[in-house]
């Protein structure tokens, strides 16, 4: 009597109060500068836009890469796969909530049984006047079961599957950002290809008008013939940077093809069509590096699991704690005749207390506390990293935006200058003042840096996608995504 009383206070005290066990979380404090070291030289960039950091690739102003985008945001597999991870999760979260709930079930049977009469049993009914060997058997049951969440065991678990809910839909969107991200970098990277072939092309060209300016001086004893020869060699040089050149279009185009979740090929035909490198937009609100924390999701997914493995320690530390539970039973039982199944002399009801403690069981249950902890401090450590790492992001995608477009406009004053140089020579070599190694030179550079142009001009571009992306750029984060649970 006196270990039922004092159970049914543990109850009592422990329901009303709504204890949990294990330390509450509260989210960390990470040490964040009050402005990137990058921002102020991003600020002064002229841009012909401004994009929108939720929808940054609209900002390019090309149609075709936002078109792409959108597809890629519809169809790409690492999204599918991302969405089939949140919907486990939230399963989890789902049988998490009912472990608070009662449970319950029916049941029933119904059994015919023949006797035998050479057991004990069998013998000593067989005696009883009008016994039947044939027997019939029947029950039906209405059962319930409850744990009681004294301790609060249970309700750090739901708050661990919470947040490992919340960690998976910010994992999604992690997966969002980086699959718009890789699309609009492929497809730069299919543009910036395109006109540095049209360069090596147009330099083809250019050198087999020079041969043929050579053999014709040739034919007419003008020339000699290694200057024929050198030309010559000049001319394969600049051919054999197409095949590469080539090589690595089809595979950035077949690359585009699996990020729209298509078969390589399928826009190859549209994507041939040609178009310029886009113009990297001005960042319209860069915002400050604290920031990061409520935007980034993978420092969503890193706070998320720290406040998991936080509440699992309480998981682990209520094992200390006795188990209890409600169990009841109604039902009906006959072993005469259905007919009877559910008279009142067939009632039957029954009631439980349960109790399950650990008692013998405590140098388990401090390892698993042990190892809880260690989680805690594995993702506290972490988080801590992400953070650091998403400044890093941020720092370097903002330098290589501002030195690549100051590289592009410097050589693209270079390539005025030897485009303006290469034509002077040409004219002088026909006037026979310079020889044809100072055209073949002059044809040199220009195609190093017309190349090299194109190269910062598609890597600016890039840099852009680099720092949309470190910004957390490409959703628009809830607030219940971040709060504190």
């Amino acid at each position: 009597m006196l270990l039922t009383r004092t159970f049914a206070m543990l109850i009592v005290a422990g329901l009303a109060a709504g204890c949990a066990v294990g330390p509450d979380y509260v989210r960390p404090e990470v040490a964040m500068p009050a402005r990137f070291e990058g921002q102020a030289a991003v600020d002064q960039r002229q841009a012909a836009a401004t994009a929108d950091l939720a929808t940054w690739w609209a900002g390019f102003g090309d149609p075709q890469l936002t078109r792409y985008v959108a597809l890629a945001l519809e169809q790409n597999l690492d999204l599918a796969q991302a969405s089939a991870r949140v919907a486990q999760a939230r399963a989890g979260l789902g049988a998490a909530n009912a472990a608070l709930l009662p449970s319950g079930n029916v049941s029933g049977q119904a059994a015919r049984a023949y006797q035998s009469i050479e057991t004990p049993l069998g013998r000593l009914q067989n005696a009883t006047p009008g016994f039947d060997r044939y027997g019939n058997d029947y029950e039906a049951n209405l059962n319930a079961s409850w744990e009681l969440d004294v301790f609060g065991g249970l309700r750090r678990g739901r708050e661990a599957a919470l947040a490992d809910y919340e960690a998976s839909e910010a994992g999604a969107a992690a997966t969002r950002l980086a699959v718009a991200a890789q699309t609009a970098d492929i497809y730069i990277s299919i543009r910036g290809l395109q006109a540095r072939l049209n360069v090596a092309r147009r330099q083809v060209r250019t050198q087999q008008d020079l041969l043929s300016t050579i053999k014709l001086l040739y034919s007419k004893g003008l020339a000699a013939e290694l200057q024929v020869r050198q030309a010559e060699g000049a001319l394969a040089q600049v051919k054999v940077s197409v095949p590469v050149l080539e090589a690595g279009l089809d595979a950035a185009m077949n690359a585009l093809d699996v990020m729209l979740g298509a078969q390589p090929g399928t826009h190859r035909a549209e994507l041939l069509e040609g178009g310029d490198i886009p113009a990297a937009p001005r960042i319209g609100a860069t915002g400050s590096p604290g920031e990061l924390l409520r935007r980034r999701p993978d420092l969503i997914v890193a706070e998320r699991r720290l406040a998991a493995s936080n509440a699992r320690i309480g998981v682990a530390i209520a094992e200390y704690y006795p188990k209890l539970s409600l169990s009841g039973l109604i039902g009906s039982a006959t072993s005469v005749a259905s007919g009877n199944l559910f008279s009142s002399g067939a009632n039957q009801a029954a009631g439980v207390l349960g109790l399950r403690w650990r008692l013998f069981d405590f140098g388990r249950i401090n390892a698993q506390i042990d190892e809880a902890k260690g989680q805690k401090a594995e993702m506290l450590a972490a988080y801590r990293l992400t953070a650091l790492h998403a400044t890093e992001d941020v720092e370097n995608a903002f330098s290589a935006l501002v030195k690549r477009e100051e590289q592009a406009a410097l050589l693209a004053d270079g390539v005025d200058s030897l485009s303006r140089a290469r034509a002077a020579s040409f004219a002088a070599y026909q006037h026979g003042v310079v020889s044809l190694i100072e055209v073949l030179q002059a044809d040199d550079s220009l195609l190093r840096a017309s190349d090299a142009r194109v190269q910062a001009q598609a890597e600016s571009a890039q840099a852009a996608v680099a720092a949309f992306k470190a910004l957390g750029g490409g959703w628009q984060p809830a607030a219940e995504a971040v709060a504190v649970r």
